[in-house]
């Protein structure tokens, strides 16, 4: 009687398709293109921000002082021009009555802000910002609860790493956006404004007098100011024993690190 054979032919594996892999592959795929083209827009934005600004730079430019004319602000519309004494000097402790809101003027802590083209994403506080003044600085403010992502990106472009110039939110400001030099200002409604450009050009180290002290230095004084964790911005109202306007020496000591 013949044998049955149990020989069997070669079984062929089936590999099972790696639908987990290949869908982890494409969501990794899929969020890098999301992000790529999320940091490209915002790259194109923000070339297309400084190439507006630069042009507008160069429309700006018959503001420009000189001998002739050494302060072209006076042809600006809209600008405030208050004849302030300089350096008078107050403690760090101490809080100034301003006339102005921001103020652009008068008595002022014996430390300046940092005015390197820095960008505070915080309020700093009032009395070291109207020091950079002095110094010949320009200082945009505006209000967060009224400007939004795009009009803050134009509003960067004109201080972010640009000499003589600071920029810092100031809550419950009367007008969205205010531009301030010494004893100057210019308040808007929107960063497209022209004029923010030509008080700039006409005011940013203007070297003709208009502010007390030419030669001034806009770097942060070593240990007196720090740029990264500045004086904090103080809201409420001045007190009774906030140094007035019309001070005619401060309580800072003699000698202080104002010039």
């Amino acid at each position: 009687m013949a044998k049955k054979s149990n020989n069997r032919g070669p079984v062929v594996a089936q590999r099972s398709f790696p639908w987990v892999l290949v869908s982890g592959i494409t969501v990794v795929v899929v969020f890098a293109a999301v992000i790529f083209g999320f940091v490209f827009t915002r790259w194109q934005d923000n070339a297309d921000v400084r190439q507006a600004q630069a042009e507008a730079e160069k429309a700006s430019a018959p503001f420009k002082p000189s001998p002739e004319n050494p302060d072209p602000s006076k042809d600006i519309p809209g600008v405030t021009i208050v004849d302030y004494q300089g350096q008078i000097h107050v403690r760090p402790d101490q809080r100034v009555a301003y006339d102005q809101s921001p103020p652009f003027g008068g008595p002022h802590d014996g430390i300046w802000a940092d005015c390197t083209g820095v960008v505070y994403p915080e309020p700093v506080r009032t009395e070291n910002m109207v020091h950079s003044l002095e110094h010949g600085a320009v200082w945009i403010t505006y209000d967060p609860a009224r400007v939004g992502p795009d009009a803050l990106a134009k509003l960067e472009a004109r201080v972010d790493g640009k000499p003589y110039t600071m920029m810092s939110p100031f809550p419950g400001m009367d007008s969205p956006i205010s531009v301030q030099s010494w004893g100057h200002q210019l308040k808007v409604d929107n960063a497209d404004d022209e004029r923010i450009d030509q008080f700039i050009t006409a005011l940013r180290l203007n070297g003709h007098g208009v502010y007390p002290e030419i030669g001034g230095s806009c770097q942060a004084y070593p240990g007196a100011f720090n740029t990264n964790d500045p004086p904090a911005f103080n809201p409420a109202p001045p007190g009774p024993d906030a140094v007035p306007m019309n001070a005619t020496s401060g309580t800072a000591p003699a000698g202080d690190m104002g010039q």
